[in-house]
């Protein structure tokens, strides 16, 4: 099917973006965090130190996000439809790629086009999000994020469920077939692109309206990072714990599907608390939970993951929902800037916390995770002032 085809209209634009965001993002988000499974199967498999492992993490995401903005910038002629379809089938084709794997290096290539593919999706599927409801898009934005974390509690089960039965490469051959049916799916669901709209918020002056989308874009790293070093070691502090490769899928499962719970009722909460205390509460919990990880047996663990998912992911909920109220004209470049600098957090975070925790231990990134999640607290007072000094 040719470019010009992908990008003819469709019916009824609103559900049909909104049911296509969802879609794309239930894949992709899972395809990024299913790699969390499949790490200590590497570690054993390649002998990689968590430095390493951080680092093999990280080529997908940096590729995600070094890409986003060029990646946007160069299919934004050829129109959603066309852009995330075709995104979605080079995902595809990197997890095929990494069932072939053999090698090492071979496997940093095939996560390296998995994650090329995936820059497509969240400007995008953002963008039509917004351009489908205009001013009213904080809701469905809100819904589009919970849909990304259904992906990140579906696909890691899912995955864990396939390693049961069949060795990590078969796994990843039936995740490619998966992502050439949502690939095809996409044609089909995306509406036909249209021009991204302005933020239509109260005037600003042109300072308070950068120095705030710089303050969002800086917290946005910060609660990301916090997110990369968690989630980096927590199969690991399960195995510590003797729970099977089963219960490490079920452990990631907990914290995906309370982040996806954290993400709607965190989005509902923060409509009517407002911005500033709502981050406030989500970050202090997330540090008062990651902090009593290390000193618990794997039963108590396993019940406390779903809240902590609820903390741990419920803050992006309401910053995505913020990107249109700050953005500089055009909102899905916003998009696409901000998105960039949350999946480079994702990308470094993990190598980082893993150098520090070869060389200082896994306690050392117990501090450095809560000392993320605390950082963002001044930063989003300072940012609920200049949100109020603008509007007054």
């Amino acid at each position: 099917m040719s470019v010009a085809a992908l990008s003819q209209p469709l019916a009824k634009p609103q559900p049909r973006a909104l049911l296509a965001a969802c879609t794309a993002h239930v894949f992709h988000d899972g395809c990024l965090d299913l790699i969390y499974v499949l790490l200590p199967l590497w570690q054993a498999e390649f002998g990689l130190g968590y430095a390493a492992l951080g680092l093999v993490r990280a080529i997908f995401t940096a590729t995600l996000a070094g890409a986003q903005i060029p990646v946007d910038h160069a299919t934004a002629r050829f129109g959603a439809r066309a852009s995330l379809a075709v995104g979605t089938a080079v995902v595809a084709c990197g997890f095929a790629l990494l069932g072939l794997s053999r090698s090492l290096p071979l496997l940093c290539v095939a996560l390296a086009i998995a994650g090329l593919g995936s820059s497509t999706q969240h400007p995008r599927a953002s963008a039509i999000v917004t351009d489908a409801y205009g001013g009213a898009s904080r809701g469905p934005l809100g819904i589009y994020n919970f849909a990304g974390d259904l992906g990140k509690a579906a696909l890691p089960a899912l995955t864990s469920l396939l390693l049961l039965a069949m060795a990590w490469r078969s796994a990843a051959f039936v995740l490619a077939a998966l992502g050439a049916v949502v690939a095809a799916a996409l044609v089909a669901l995306v509406p036909a692109a249209s021009t991204t709209r302005a933020a239509t918020t109260a005037p600003r002056s042109t300072a308070d309206e950068g120095r705030g989308f710089a303050i969002l874009f800086v917290i946005g790293a910060l609660d990301t990072a916090t997110r990369m070093g968690f989630l980096l070691f927590l199969p690991f502090t399960l195995i510590d714990r003797h729970a099977s490769q089963a219960v490490v899928g079920l452990g990631l499962m907990l914290v995906f599907a309370g982040g996806a719970c954290g993400k709607f009722v965190c989005g509902w909460i923060g409509d009517r608390a407002g911005l500033v205390a709502t981050v406030i509460v989500t970050e202090a919990a997330t540090a008062a939970m990651i902090a009593l990880v290390p000193m618990l047996p794997l039963g108590p663990l396993l019940a406390l993951l779903p809240p902590l998912g609820v903390a741990l992911n419920g803050t992006s909920s309401v910053l995505y929902g913020t990107v249109p109220d700050v953005a500089k004209g055009d909102v899905g470049r916003a998009f696409a800037i901000f998105y960039t600098g949350v999946m480079g957090a994702s990308a470094v975070a993990p190598a980082v916390f893993g150098v520090l925790a070869d060389h200082a231990g896994r306690p050392a990134t117990i501090v450095a995770t809560t000392a993320c999640a605390l950082a963002t607290i001044p930063l989003v007072v300072w940012l609920g002032r200049l949100r109020r000094a603008s509007l007054s």
